[in-house]
């Protein structure tokens, strides 16, 4: 027999709790916990197996929907999944053969101001000795349970009620777009074709590191007012030779499941939603969706159903999931100093195929965090036709990011839960996550909204 806690902590005066192991006949008592007035308690006896209860409250029988339930042919129930208990293994396997780290310790975070946001771990982070194995059949639970729920919404869940959506016409020149992406905080835009009347592709930052690099190759062209003159269709066309490819959309009828699958497959940051009229040649925008954006769908949707998410509740040192120092082990983590030059970040972003590099100080304490989407703010005072990528340095570069705005990163320990970075990354801005040790500040890993997909979802590896 298991010794098995049940709580309800929705209020009442005199709560029961009734299930199969009482023969749905019998009413345990439960009793108000010290301290609370709302929140009443007991422990029962239970053999391992899948048990089926209900609490009485007030006479009114009632379900806790924050915890597992499920509908048979005689009603809702909560049900609970009790194992015989385990001896806690030094080192973990998860499915894949991953060992899993140690947790480091649970003190308090003390990231420096304005650069961050990070999860708390003052009441949701179990001790390294309470935390339960991971199963497969947790992961696979987890997986299951996500998947089902994308599968069952549309892009429509993820437009809101009101706002706005850019799109840029082709034809405007680089100096222009360069400017109004960074007045409107974009990443990303797509680019608008009024010859064919479509939506003819995206630019991003990727492009704008490619032309800045292509400036500081020929000075001739920043004489001139290159950029000035030429449209971005005609850098993406001709002057860079960008690599072209069909324009990768998305219908607001696609599941969620599609939009995600889309994304990481084609190893892309965002994608347009279209809608095609009946009565017209000519689609309309909706929405340019994001994996920030359905994380952020699943972040709120599962917010009091955490309970079907075994794998989420597990820390993050528990996971194969993130880049990591040499020292912890698993995929390595890149890192740079503040006083590297701007090219050799802008080289190690492209050769290496991320998307962003903490920045360290001698000590490999975290100081901020240097990404693609940074090059935007050279548009601020035209300062990129003025920066040599040779000579500037990191330091300087993120100088002229803009720190009033959404936070660009979240901060973490390995202590804290995979649905607490989840929760990091679903505030907007926020790409990825970097993992600290609490007392020094010291770099152990980052966490990118990529990985965190490929975790969860097993067709994304």
């Amino acid at each position: 027999m298991v010794h098995t806690q049940f709580i309800w902590s929705h209020g009442g005066n005199q709560v029961f709790l009734c299930g199969d192991f009482t023969g749905w006949i019998k009413y345990q008592p439960m009793v108000p916990v010290e301290g609370s007035s709302s929140t009443f308690s007991t422990i029962c006896d239970l053999p391992p197996g899948l048990h089926k209860y209900k609490f009485l409250v007030d006479g009114i029988w009632r379900i806790n929907e924050q915890q597992l339930f499920a509908e048979d042919e005689y009603g809702v129930n909560n049900i609970v999944l009790v194992k015989q208990p385990e001896v806690m293994p030094q080192t973990l396997i998860i499915d894949d053969g991953v060992p899993i780290m140690d947790i480091d310790s649970l003190d308090d975070h003390n990231p420096a101001d304005g650069v961050s946001t990070h999860a708390s771990t003052s009441s949701s982070v179990l001790p390294h000795e309470l935390v339960m194995p991971l199963r497969a059949e947790d992961i696979e639970a987890t997986r299951h349970c996500l998947s089902d729920h994308l599968s069952s919404c549309t892009v429509y869940d993820l437009i809101p009620d009101s706002g706005k959506v850019f799109a840029l016409d082709a034809n405007v020149s680089v100096e222009e777009a360069f400017l109004v992406m960074h007045e409107e905080n974009l990443a990303v835009a797509p680019l608008w074709d009024d010859t064919s009347r479509q939506i003819s592709g995206m630019l991003t930052s990727t492009d704008f590191i490619l032309i800045l690099m292509e400036l500081q190759r020929n000075h001739a062209m920043v004489a001139n007012n290159v950029l000035e003159s030429s449209s971005i269709s005609a850098w993406k066309e001709g002057k860079l030779q960008l690599q072209k490819r069909p324009l990768i959309k998305v219908d607001p009828d696609e599941t969620l499941n599609a939009v995600a699958v889309k994304i990481m497959h084609n190893r892309i940051s965002s994608v347009p939603v279209l809608n095609m009229a009946q009565d017209t040649a000519c689609p309309q925008l909706l929405h340019v969706a994001c994996l920030g954006g359905v994380l952020k769908h699943i972040q709120r949707h599962f917010e009091h159903r955490i309970g079907y998410l075994p794998l989420l509740q597990q820390p993050i040192g528990c996971l194969p999931v993130g880049s990591w120092t040499r020292d912890i082990g698993g995929r390595e983590l890149l890192t740079l100093l503040a006083t590297q030059l701007v090219s050799y970040a802008f080289r190690i972003l492209l050769d290496e195929h991320i998307s962003s590099v903490p920045v360290v100080d001698n000590k490999g304490a975290l100081v901020n965090i240097f990404s693609r989407s940074d090059i935007i703010s050279f548009a601020k005072g035209n300062v990129y036709a003025r920066i040599q990528l040779d000579h500037a340095t990191i330091s300087q570069a993120l100088q002229l990011v803009d720190k009033k705005g959404h936070p660009r990163f979240g901060i973490c320990t390995r202590s804290d839960t995979l649905y607490q970075v989840i929760t990091l990354l679903s505030n907007p801005g926020v790409r990825r996550v970097v993992v600290v040790e609490a007392a020094t500040q010291r770099v152990l890993g980052l966490i990118t909204l990529r990985d965190v997909f490929t975790l969860i979802f097993r067709d994304f590896h």
